[in-house]
């Protein structure tokens, strides 16, 4: 037996729809007339939804993943750490000192790449030893 109460209409919350007798979340209407909610049994005529729109939306924060969260880790390791300096001149300003970083981008058996970056022109360049 199912119950019906025409002064009482769904709730609607974004493109989520209620029960407006036991706050169940109901079902989007499919092809039927009525829309039934599971909980108690509640019916409501489904054509005052007939042009509802459903509009979903997720944050790239949602869904972690752990290639994304290694990238940000080196991306904040490289950020926080502390540039060394070597005596080498800079080739577009000529300052004597540049600073570097090394990575090792290419397989374990060949050498690593230098990364510089001069401190007063930013100028950078990378050298593959």
């Amino acid at each position: 037996m199912s119950k019906s109460t025409p002064s009482l209409r769904p709730d609607i919350v974004g493109s989520l729809i209620f029960c407006p007798e036991c706050g169940n979340l109901l079902d989007i209407p499919g092809e039927d007339d009525l829309i039934v909610c599971n909980q108690c049994s509640y019916t409501h005529q489904s054509i005052d939804f007939e042009n509802f729109e459903v509009v979903t939306k997720s944050n790239p924060d949602a869904f972690p993943s752990a290639l994304r969260n290694r990238r940000d880790d080196v991306q904040r390791d490289l950020k926080d750490a502390q540039a060394a300096l070597v005596k080498e001149p800079c080739p577009k300003c000529g300052n004597p000192e540049m600073e570097y970083h090394t990575m090792q981008l290419r397989s374990a058996d060949e050498g690593q790449t230098v990364f510089y970056t001069c401190p007063k022109c930013a100028y950078k360049t990378r050298l593959n030893s």
